[in-house]
């Protein structure tokens, strides 16, 4: 099946990044005023979702749109990961969802472990970084090495984890969300792994 690709409207600078997304292989909703964020890199989504609040351009003639009310409990972006998984949709690329209001990027890492606790993958990703959430199993990281990883529970007092191929390794390790041990690490191989025995982790893959 297809990978869903959402867009939100965190104001980053994307660079190159979406003009990796393969359109033809992509299921591409734009959260509210993600639609400009797509217009201005010439992707046309499948879906438009959202109160569209924060929308500058004309919503395009012939997109299917679901409008939300204002008044409403869940995000734009959360709103478009539901609807998507309604549709079948399991694995997801978030675009969009760092660099704005700080409260707007904790939401997002919320969406991360949503998507967990449904059974499907997720990363957030950036022009300078990549982030993930595991709640158990692990993450494979190939021809990354020199890259800055950073790893802190998320939504639990501690996880515990093992590293391979990392500068400091660590093994069946305990890490406190009151001491924040898991900053700053560096694959120091071409395959490194990131193993995650209890707890959430939530990790950042940064430049």
């Amino acid at each position: 099946m297809k990978k869903c690709v959402i867009i939100g409207s965190a104001p980053c600078e994307y660079g190159c990044v979406l003009e990796e997304i393969d359109q033809d292989d992509s299921f591409i909703i734009c959260a509210d005023g993600g639609l400009d964020v797509a217009l201005e890199h010439h992707l046309t989504p499948n879906l438009l979702i959202g109160d569209f609040d924060s929308v500058k351009n004309e919503l395009p003639y012939g997109l299917e749109a679901i409008r939300l009310h204002r008044e409403k409990d869940d995000t734009d972006m959360m709103a478009a990961i539901k609807e998507a998984i309604k549709r079948g949709y399991r694995d997801f690329t978030l675009f969009g969802a760092l660099g704005g209001r700080i409260d707007h990027s904790y939401s997002n890492f919320c969406s991360l472990q949503y998507l967990t606790s449904q059974g499907c993958k997720g990363v957030i990703v950036d022009k300078d970084c990549k982030v993930f959430l595991l709640s158990g199993g692990k993450l494979t990281l190939s021809g990354l090495k020199g890259r800055t990883i950073s790893v802190f529970p998320f939504g639990v007092g501690f996880c515990t984890v093992s590293y391979e191929g990392m500068k400091y390794p660590l093994r069946e390790a305990s890490i406190s969300s009151g001491n924040p041990i898991g900053v700053s690490n560096v694959i120091m191989e071409e395959q490194a792994q990131i193993f995650v025995h209890s707890g959430n982790a939530l990790i950042f893959l940064l430049s």
